[in-house]
């Protein structure tokens, strides 16, 4: 059984708009919603800490989901900093050796099948695992003036997805470590990759999408409309 920390104390500046976008509504709902409906809705999942921004005047203050408890905690400037802190206000239950979860607030799109994957093959993983997507795209480098300058091999590159999945010890002192070193991790993999470790990929689908544009939010809502 694992709890999942999901950091939603970003602003969606990308995504521009009023506030945050995982509050933008989609199929009658905030996106969080279904994020954390596709979590809270696995057998596995004990329940969920959700990472707000300081004062987050949109957080619908919900206390579970799908019967499971939804803690909150405040985050920080950087995922760094907010994934910790909800690694930290996760229970005293939860031991240094068992494997958390982290998943992005704006990906509402993730499937069951997925998440049982991740979760099977992680827990045999001496490291941890993580979701991700095989790069099929060709690869352009471009300069400044966004003239190609070649093609990139993509031979056993990967796109990051989430959830990632760790130990909760682990994990807490390789973003502690990041955070000293002052290095900027995009994903919780890169900070346990920067203490030599080698966490698994377990391949994921490909509409496990993070919303990021206008364009993000209309895919997700097929894709969710597909069931």
């Amino acid at each position: 059984m694992s709890w999942v920390v999901v950091p939603a104390a970003g602003s969606g500046r990308r995504f521009g708009g009023a506030f945050p976008k995982q509050y933008l509504l989609l199929d009658g709902q905030p996106l969080i919603g279904h994020t954390l409906d596709r979590l809270a809705g696995h057998p596995a999942i004990d329940g969920i800490v959700v990472v707000l921004a300081a004062q987050d005047p949109h957080w619908p203050g919900w206390r579970e989901r799908c019967g499971k408890p939804v803690l909150t905690c405040v985050g920080g400037a950087e995922r760094a900093d907010s994934v910790l802190a909800g690694l930290r206000a996760l229970p005293s239950s939860v031991s240094d050796d068992e494997f958390v979860l982290v998943h992005d607030a704006a990906r509402p799109c993730l499937r069951a099948a997925d998440l049982e994957a991740l979760i099977e093959q992680g827990q045999r993983h001496p490291v941890g695992a993580l979701l991700a997507a095989p790069v099929r795209d060709t690869l352009k480098r471009g300069d400044d003036e966004l003239a190609v300058l070649g093609t990139e091999p993509r031979d056993g590159l990967w796109r990051a997805l989430t959830p990632q999945m760790f130990r909760r010890g682990g994990l807490t002192r390789a973003l502690e470590a990041a955070l000293s070193a002052g290095v900027a991790v995009t994903d919780e993999s890169m900070a346990m990759e920067r203490l030599g470790l080698r966490p698994l990929l377990v391949e994921g689908s490909e509409d496990n999408i993070k919303v990021t544009t206008p364009a993000d939010l209309a895919l997700a809502e097929f894709v969710l409309s597909r069931g």
